[in-house]
């Protein structure tokens, strides 16, 4: 018996984190698969099962594939507008002796932990189309015409990119020098004495040598990029703005689950959102060759 006791008492210990586990993610996850695969409107409702109807749905629902493309083009952006502004930042003061590091990587830091309903409210006032201040203190003064950021469709996308590119820009950049500091100097000054030029060195040593942090900021931008919320909501409205286009996939999750009720349908919404991520995390990996052995 007691044997047994020191056997279960470890286990005894570390229970409370997987049943906490269990009961606030497991069974969350599991019913709302189960959820997808039935037709519900409102809170009481008997369920109706329909199959893969509500996944099928989603390929001629106009809202949902505006929502899509949209948040695909807030990806796109963070990949190659977010992630190389980072990777420049990193470089540029990784190379410079700067007094005061600790203070620009607090800097940096600080954007990241603010909340997204802060970040977005503190940008309705910038991005503002009669009193904001890129319009009135930036455009004006160089006789350019303001700019309707937050109503115009063609502006509301670039508006929260660059929203993403103040706040997340500098936490990349902070990765990246974590991953530039592992990188010996021996390699790029041997490199450099075999005639290479600061390019070469650049594209042949010390981006290969960076792969493992570059797939860790790529997967967690994809990831981001498809998880965001607070700031598009804040910036122009849960309902997406003008012809929706600031509609991201989880803004039409939380409006087809909580305003409009249709729980089947946002559960298969929440799932067809899971698989884009996972798609399109598992491409990056295989063309940035994390699968492959060196």
């Amino acid at each position: 018996m007691a044997k047994w006791r020191r056997q279960a008492a470890p286990y005894l210990f570390i229970s409370p984190f997987f049943i906490g586990y269990a009961i606030f993610f497991l069974y969350p996850v599991l019913w709302a698969l189960y959820l997808s695969f039935f037709q519900q409107v409102g809170i009481g409702s008997e369920p109706k099962f329909i199959g893969l109807g509500n996944y099928l749905n989603l390929f001629e629902d106009e809202t949902f594939l505006k929502a899509l493309f949209n948040t695909s083009y807030y990806a796109v952006g963070s990949i190659f507008v977010i992630v190389p502004a980072a990777l420049l930042l990193a470089l540029v003061l990784f190379r410079r002796i700067l007094p005061g590091r600790e203070f620009f990587r607090l800097f940096f830091f600080s954007p990241n932990i603010t909340a997204g309903v802060v970040v977005g409210i503190i940008f309705t006032l910038v991005f503002g189309a009669e009193y904001g201040l890129i319009n009135n203190y930036l455009l004006k003064p160089l006789g350019i015409p303001a700019v309707r950021w937050l109503q115009d469709p063609a502006w509301i996308m670039p508006s929260i990119i660059i929203v993403g590119l103040w706040r997340y820009t500098g936490i990349n950049a902070l990765y990246f020098m974590a991953g530039l500091q592992t990188i010996s100097m021996e390699v790029r000054e041997a490199a450099t004495i075999d005639g290479a030029s600061r390019w070469q060195v650049f594209r042949f040593v010390t981006l290969p040598l960076l792969r493992p942090t570059l797939v860790f900021v790529l997967t967690f931008a994809i990831i981001g990029s498809y998880n965001l919320f607070a700031e598009p909501s804040i910036l122009v409205g849960a309902q997406g703005g003008t012809n929706n286009a600031g509609l991201f996939m989880t803004m039409y999750l939380y409006l087809t689950g909580f305003r409009f009720l249709k729980f089947g349908y946002a559960a298969s919404i929440g799932y067809a959102l899971a698989v884009v991520i996972l798609l399109l995390t598992l491409l990056q990996g295989r063309l940035l060759g994390i699968f492959r052995e060196d």
